[in-house]
């Protein structure tokens, strides 16, 4: 419920009363599983990947442990594998890129003046695919059945004959799986902003942020049928006897890690890209004044976007190709740390330029610049062969990666959660425990990975389960395992302040920071319509501009208030001309029944049940049938005998 509504002045209050009726959900459990609002669906995905990012917390600490002294026996070396495989695939697939997902879900409609999705049930849809793909591969952990080959699953060491058992099967399946969700995800995305925009708001007063999302989503959708290809391929050598990655019978190793990286590279901005529109959605806040250098971000926005589908080799360096080609990749990976840099020289003039106002916020956006920068200065190392030749597969990568990964993304997401916390839900966080959380959160950071440079260069390789009483790697390893704890420690302090803000928060206004994009100008939490008249935006900024508020205003036409029926304004995809309205689809089980059949599928294939597998296929075909069968128009159900 909303605990700062403020009825706009040009809507009646009948109006009102009829977008309740419409847009309102009364509680009950089938209303909870139905849901196609993208409110819910977004804080959905924020909470569901938060505790998949606890669960892989809890595995990097115990690996850890292991690691805080010399020839530890804590855990088993096959414990190890599965640990530090599932630790990997949760952070990248199960937590970064759908907490990134549940940020959009939530807010792209409110920032572009929509009151959803383009296609809300396929949005559900792709939730519960989701929750149910990090489901099945978090289960199999238990099991002692969980991914252990590293979230890369590079072959052979990843064929049947070398990882007998179903440990890649799980990966395979549960990654085909999920990537259902994050395409479908990815199209609703790049739909919506194109064609739900509020009338007025033309290509160059998109904000930042969703500019971030649809780039992102366009590299889904190029990147993903690479990863896709390469498990498909994988899981049938595993079972079915196929030869894709086997030399003896024509197939090809390289072939795996070549799409792979297709897929992986552009991964690393797709994990990246949002979370620095997040950094461009926070800055105008605490700056009091617009981003540096608009026209710029976007286009190193979209740079970034094609570019990093050319770098993909600089992670085979080591593996034998022909060197002309290094030469290319060496070339690309160089080029893009030029766009990066002009987003980051933004943002500094940003706070050079603004009247800073130092909350929480923006303590995780210094620190991710912090970070960040570093994390892409060793990035650019490795663009020189030689040197990546020499460090690779040593702790100098892992420590590169994870300056990158948590500077570039997490540090932001945090910005996010505090920046949006009054919007999401209607209660403000408790400021003490906040800077605590930051400085535990920072410290811990760079206590745990700067050290990594050094025993990497030391010649310590990664992936290893213990390592003998070695001068240089004993000492170092011990800080990084303090380190992990003081982060871990971070880490609890926020989901305690989240729970806090939950429970005694004082209740937010609409805008308690002065934002200048449309979320702001709805009640915190929104109405279950988002906004009583859609707006007619009139400049970048549009809570900053009268002309804008005054679109809401007494003067407010009828074909912006759409009260009668789930509606909203369709408008066109480059400036944004006020097309027509168009119906969105009430609350359904359709997705949940749709995503529980592939889900019967899918662990009907791993534990080999073919004809289970058979059924989950026909009820798949019947749910979509139903899914998709055209309803009945009003004039037909009219019409008698």
């Amino acid at each position: 419920m909303s605990t700062t509504s403020t009825p706009s002045a040009g809507v009646g209050r009948e109006d009102l009363e009829r977008l309740a009726a419409h847009w309102e959900e009364r509680p009950s459990l089938r209303a909870w599983l139905s849901t196609v609002d993208h409110k819910k669906i977004g804080r959905r995905y924020l909470v569901t990947a938060g505790f998949f990012f606890v669960l892989a917390g809890l595995s990097a600490l115990v690996m850890r442990t292991q690691l805080g002294r010399p020839e530890s026996g804590l855990v088993a070396p096959q414990e190890y594998n599965q640990l530090f495989s599932m630790h990997g695939t949760a952070m990248v697939f199960l937590f970064a890129t759908p907490m990134l997902f549940g940020f959009g879900n939530f807010l792209v409609p409110l920032m572009i003046g929509s009151r959803d999705m383009a296609f809300p049930r396929l949005n559900a849809f792709g939730y519960w695919v989701f929750l149910f793909a990090g489901l099945f591969m978090w289960a199999s952990l238990p099991f002692g059945a969980a991914p252990n080959n590293g979230w890369f699953g590079y072959v052979p060491l990843s064929d049947e004959q070398n990882n007998p058992g179903l440990h890649m099967d799980v990966y395979a399946l549960g990654l085909l799986f999920l990537g259902i969700s994050t395409t479908s995800g990815a199209i609703n995305f790049i739909v919506t902003a194109l064609k739900l925009r509020a009338p007025g708001m033309s290509l160059n007063r998109v904000p930042l942020f969703v500019w971030a999302i649809v780039a992102t989503a366009f590299m889904v959708v190029f990147a993903l049928p690479a990863l896709n290809a390469d498990n498909a391929m994988l899981f049938l050598d595993r079972r079915f006897g196929t030869h894709f990655f086997d030399p003896s019978h024509g197939g090809n190793v390289l072939l795996w890690q070549h799409l792979f990286w297709i897929f992986g590279h552009p991964d690393v901005y797709i994990i990246v890209m949002p979370a620095l529109g997040i950094v461009s959605a926070v800055l105008p806040a605490f700056t009091r004044r617009g981003v540096v250098g608009y026209v710029l971000v976007v286009l190193a926005i979209v740079s970034i976007s094609i570019i990093s589908f050319g770098v993909w080799v600089h992670h085979m360096f080591a593996t034998g190709l022909p060197q002309l080609s290094f030469s290319f990749f060496s070339a690309a990976s160089t080029i893009i740390t030029i766009p990066s840099g002009v987003q980051i020289f933004a943002w500094l003039a940003t706070m050079l330029l603004g009247r800073l106002v130092l909350r929480v916020p923006l303590l995780f956006v210094i620190g991710f610049i912090v970070t960040f920068v570093l994390g892409g200065f060793t990035g650019a190392m490795f663009a020189v062969t030689a040197f990546d030749q020499q460090t690779t597969d040593t702790y100098f990568v892992v420590a590169h990666f994870h300056y990158v990964l948590i500077g570039g993304a997490v540090f932001p997401m945090l910005a996010g959660v505090y920046y949006w916390l009054p919007k999401i839900t209607g209660r403000m966080y408790h400021e003490g425990l906040a800077r605590w959380a930051f400085w535990l959160f920072f410290t811990g950071m760079h206590v745990t990975f700067f050290p990594m440079h050094l025993y990497g260069l030391f010649g310590m390789p990664r992936r290893v389960y213990t390592y003998p009483n070695i001068a240089g790697w004993a000492g170092w390893n011990l800080v990084s395992t303090i380190g992990s704890y003081l982060l871990a420690l971070g880490v609890l302090l926020t989901i305690v302040g989240v729970v806090h803000t939950l429970r005694r928060g004082r209740p937010a206004p609409p805008d308690p920071w002065g934002g200048d994009t449309l979320e702001w100008s709805t009640a915190s939490p929104p109405e279950p319509y988002n906004f009583p008249v859609l707006p007619r935006v009139h400049s970048l900024h549009p809570t900053w501009d009268a002309r804008t508020a005054e679109s809401t205003g007494p003067g407010a036409s009828a074909d912006r208030v759409l009260s009668g029926g789930r509606r909203t304004l369709l408008t066109s995809e480059l400036d944004a001309r006020q097309e027509r309205a168009v119906a969105m689809p009430e609350s359904t089980l359709k997705p949940l029944a749709l995503a529980g059949a592939l889900l019967l599928g899918f662990t009907a294939l791993l534990l080999a049940w073919y004809p289970v597998a058979v059924v989950a296929a026909l009820a798949v075909a019947a749910t979509l049938a139903v899914w998709l069968w055209p309803p009945r128009l009003p004039e037909q159900e009219e019409v008698g005998p």
